[in-house]
């Protein structure tokens, strides 16, 4: 890890001291993904409970796993991605989320977040509770005024920087 992304994750990770929510649907950075599990490790020092995605065999909606340490993480599905090793919880838990913090390539003053173009998070969001928080994690580089976006797009209600914390989304002017 450069540098930079060691500054950005430690940055996340302090951020991460200041989430609402007693159950936070987070994910383990994989490639260029923002982050590192210090964040994660924070947030159950913290005393929330941690939850994990796991990636399907077909595509479909993300499965769920309680994060228990890094020792609990196992390679995934894709090459690369670590997934948590513990029974899974099925869609439906993304329910008992408070918070959501979902990866993404760049997300807009809308809301409109860009991803990796697999859809899982896009067919997944349809399970989060009505008033979950959906905060995309991006660099601050990766804010941007406009991005395109589809029907099936679901809106985030705020997004995670390592310089500016946590911020609305949709940005008011």
């Amino acid at each position: 890890m450069s540098e930079v992304r060691m500054r950005e994750a430690v940055a996340l990770a302090a951020a991460a001291a200041r989430l609402p929510g007693e159950v936070v649907c987070a994910y383990v950075p994989f490639g260029t993904e923002p982050g590192s599990t210090a964040l994660l490790d924070q947030l159950v020092h913290q005393g929330k409970r941690v939850l994990l995605p796991i990636v399907p065999d077909t595509p479909g909606p993300l499965e769920w796993a309680v994060f228990e340490g890094p020792s609990s993480l196992g390679p995934g599905r894709l090459r690369g991605l670590l997934e948590p090793t513990g029974r899974r919880l099925g869609p439906d838990t993304l329910g008992t989320a408070d918070l959501v913090l979902i990866p993404a390539l760049a997300v807009d003053d809308e809301g409109v977040r860009l991803g990796r173009g697999a859809g899982y998070y896009d067919r997944s969001l349809s399970f989060a509770a009505p008033d979950a928080a959906l905060i995309a994690v991006v660099r601050d580089a990766e804010l941007v005024r406009e991005l395109p976006a589809e029907p099936h797009d679901v809106r985030m209600t705020g997004v995670l920087t390592p310089q500016h914390g946590l911020a609305p989304r949709p940005v008011i002017d």
